[in-house]
């Protein structure tokens, strides 16, 4: 990456005497993780891979990567705006009228199934993070969509005993505190109140 390097990509000075958590996510996860590693300090070290993890597909492609950089005691992760997004011929995001699923829901189902079982031989304590709401009137998106890729993704963790963090729900019950308008991304303030969240389901799955 360039000069512009963001900060939630720099990894942090590593305490070997704590266990590491790996969040994995798109621009949501993003906007979580510098204040999820200020609540997680002395408890953990937080990382995230060095890029926007994106739809499923992506995952596929690079999650072997991802999960060899550290022995993880937590892995914290979610696939699904991306998914979900609708994209013209040139993968280019476009009005729904004028586009399709980057990732039809039965593919998205295919992915999350191969990449949550590679994430299981990593033998860390999993985390499934419900995709958070598609509001109305979100460019590129169906309002209502994260509830059915959701609907999906639940069938998929559940079969392997995946612990779930209900981000969706968390954040459906506070969406005009937190989301900005029109738009699937979080406000500073929502992003604290998702890492609030997500920190309190990490430390609960740490190791005693």
């Amino acid at each position: 990456m360039s000069d512009g390097l963001r900060q939630e990509f720099v990894q942090p000075e590593i305490d070997p005497s704590l266990p590491s958590v790996l969040l994995i996510g798109d621009s949501i996860s993003i906007g979580y993780t510098l204040p999820t590693r200020e609540r997680m300090e002395g408890r953990a070290n937080v990382l995230r891979p060095p890029i926007n993890c994106g739809p499923t597909t992506r995952g596929l492609e690079h999650l072997d990567e991802w999960v060899s950089s550290n022995p993880w005691a937590v892995v914290h992760y979610n696939f699904g705006l991306h998914d979900l997004k609708q994209i013209d011929a040139d993968g280019q995001m476009v009005p729904p009228d004028q586009g399709t699923y980057q990732v039809p829901i039965e593919s998205y189902e295919q992915n999350l199934s191969v990449i949550s079982d590679r994430l299981l031989e990593t033998g860390a304590a999993l985390i499934w993070a419900s995709t958070t709401p598609v509001p109305e009137g979100a460019t590129g998106r169906v309002g209502g969509d994260a509830a059915h890729y959701n609907e999906v993704a639940l069938r998929v963790v559940e079969t392997r005993g995946v612990r779930i963090n209900d981000l969706y729900t968390f954040a459906l019950d506070r969406l005009e505190d937190i989301q900005q308008p029109a738009n699937v991304h979080f406000t500073d303030a929502g992003s604290a109140a998702l890492a609030d969240r997500v920190a309190d389901t990490l430390k609960d799955s740490l190791p005693a």
